[in-house]
């Protein structure tokens, strides 16, 4: 362990300064019991790492008996550890409209009192007064998230406006059990819209976007970075790893079968194989980029973490981890660095595979 973390990365026009590598908590509470849950929390703040991030639905896969589970897993770790409340950044989401859900939400919507009450619960559950980031997991408005590929106006089911949910944000913020407010899963559009109006009717202004962005899918590239850059808004991208097909694990046993690795969300869990992630076409694209790291001396972890640890795009990655072990590959491949020669191979792979995991 010789590198070290300092929390000097600015989120867009907030004064939250966080490190750049987040810890992602959503298998708290499926995959990892609350004690290894503890002791990951442990290890990443003992590393230097001041930013984490959770989400109302989690754990993940979503399941009825685990909503909730793995916010309560970090409140009960704030309530027993001293001092580590004051020393993290911590961000939550509120679950956008029911995607096949109805124990988070009913119906198509979300509105503003969805908002208030689901804050609410959180921090309860979290067991702080304050939320450092509180943002919207997906938007309300009908988009491609999670595997859908193009808008269709037809599907649009829109019941809350743009502005009554930043209403709803403000009234939080001025109660003082939000500080800042972010957007997940978002588009172009549904960021300048979310600025605009913020600036125009003096409600708080978006500090990040969280989306995916790996060597899997580059969407972020396709003009969503030059949105975020211009509005100074910040990008924490989630599932660096491709949910693991960028670690090699399934580079020989596939994703399913009896070869497969049983350690993996992709392995064990049917409804994550059935997403994007699950595509014939992502692992095929994962093995190439894998068979490219260590062609270059690198592991295929270091290298898919290098492409956004080092990038102009990115603040802070997210990272999601089962072990202690699992966090310090993470952690120790912060440094590692892609060079001109090697990124000018990640590209041709893309130009051939495009974007696979979208």
């Amino acid at each position: 362990m010789t590198n070290s973390f300092s929390p000097n990365v600015p989120l867009g026009q907030s004064d939250l300064r966080v490190t750049p590598i987040c810890l992602g908590t959503m298998t708290f509470g499926e995959q990892v019991s609350e004690p290894v849950a503890h002791a990951i929390l442990d290890r990443a703040l003992e590393r230097g790492i001041n930013f984490i991030d959770t989400a109302e639905m989690y754990a993940v896969p979503a399941r009825k008996e685990t909503f909730g589970a793995t916010e309560t897993i970090i409140g009960n770790w704030f309530a027993k550890t001293r001092g580590a409340r004051q020393k993290l950044v911590l961000a939550t989401k509120v679950a956008g409209p029911s995607r096949g859900m109805p124990w988070v939400r009913e119906g198509a919507g979300m509105t503003a009192a969805d908002i208030v009450a689901s804050c609410d619960a959180s921090l309860k559950r979290l067991q702080t007064d304050v939320i450092d980031l509180y943002q919207i997991h997906w938007p309300e408005r009908h988009v491609p998230a999670f595997g859908s590929m193009v808008y269709d106006p037809k599907q649009e089911r829109s019941v809350t406006s743009i502005l009554e949910q930043l209403q709803a944000f403000d009234g939080l913020v001025k109660a003082g059990k939000v500080r800042y407010i972010g957007l997940s899963n978002e588009t172009p559009y549904g960021v300048h819209e979310f600025v605009r109006l913020a600036e125009q009717h003096g409600l708080p202004r978006i500090a990040t976007v969280q989306n995916p962005y790996c060597l899997l899918n580059r969407t972020l590239e396709n003009g969503l970075d030059e949105t975020m850059h211009r509005l100074n808004v910040a990008s924490i991208p989630y599932s660096p790893l491709g949910f693991g097909l960028l670690t090699g694990k399934y580079d020989k046993g596939g994703t399913e079968g009896p070869d497969a690795p049983k350690d993996g969300r992709i392995a064990r869990y049917e409804s994550v194989r059935k997403q994007r992630w699950g595509r014939a076409d992502a692992l095929k694209a994962a093995r190439r980029y894998n068979e490219l790291a260590r062609d270059n001396g690198l592991t295929p972890t270091q290298m898919a973490l290098a492409f956004t640890y080092g990038n102009w795009r990115v603040a802070s990655t997210i990272i999601g981890v089962t072990t202690q072990a699992q966090l310090d590959e993470d952690l120790d491949a912060w440094g590692t660095t892609i060079s001109p020669e090697l990124m000018a191979q990640i590209d041709k792979i893309r130009w051939d595979m495009r974007d696979p995991a979208v």
